[in-house]
């Protein structure tokens, strides 16, 4: 007996051979770690299109283009695709971000960096909240999934409390009402960004990218001690 299209008995199928008798294209078999990225990124984008609370495995496994088992065979739960969608998203769009301010020997330059990307307007920044709320939103009920994970998606608050542990030995952010906590106030303005973002995400009117931005500038010349126009660096007093 002949192999598949006449091939001698034991014959390998050549290298491109077509997977079927229709002639579809062989399936290029993907390795673990590449297979994991991709179903992740499948559901980065589920998530931003209908939320946590609307996305399952079947959503995710048809975003990514292969079958439920596969999906299920490398995360055991939507909550663990999560955990490591937030993980890629804090590493993309705080990793740079980071590593300037670590590198700005000038603290109230390095607040700026590091705060007014939060607020810009642009669809990146859109997704990446939508993204950061849903995930909070989600491990509220459920804390212990966001222990594992605490240190590596809070990059930028760690950020902020160097920055101002900078400044405080520095001398210049004196404080407001009495010594300065960095991890106290790096814990405040995370929390006050993260609901302001909420709002904003929420279409309240009148609460722009450029309002919460100023807060932002208010609230840490409160904190800090320094003035408000100056920590903007804007040449005027924010709103």
């Amino acid at each position: 007996m002949t192999g598949a299209a006449g091939a001698a008995p034991g014959a390998a199928a050549a290298p491109g051979a077509a997977a079927d008798a229709g002639g579809a294209a062989p399936r290029v078999r993907q390795r673990p770690a590449v297979r994991r990225a991709m179903i992740v990124a499948a559901a980065r984008a589920v998530i931003v299109r209908n939320g946590v609370g609307a996305t399952g495995l079947r959503d995710i496994a048809a975003e990514a283009g292969v079958s439920v088992g596969t999906v299920t065979y490398h995360f055991g739960s939507v909550a663990e695709i999560l955990n490591e969608v937030v993980v890629l998203e804090t590493e993309r769009f705080y990793g740079a971000i980071v590593i300037a301010v670590d590198a700005e020997s000038d603290p109230v330059e390095a607040l700026r960096m590091l705060v007014a990307p939060l607020f810009d307007d642009t669809e990146q920044v859109r997704q990446h909240w939508r993204i950061w709320s849903d995930y909070w939103t989600a491990v509220a009920r459920r804390p212990e999934v966001a222990a594992e994970y605490a240190e590596r998606i809070r990059v930028w608050e760690a950020c902020l409390v160097r920055v101002i542990r900078r400044g405080a030995d520095a001398g210049t952010f004196p404080g407001g009402a009495g010594p300065i906590e960095p991890d106290t106030v790096a814990l405040k303005l995370a929390a006050y960004s993260d609901g302001v973002a909420t709002q904003i995400a929420q279409g309240v009117p009148g609460l722009t990218n450029t309002v919460a931005l100023s807060w932002m500038w208010t609230f840490l010349a409160h904190e800090l001690g320094v003035p408000a126009v100056e920590i903007a660096g804007t040449g005027h007093q924010p709103l």
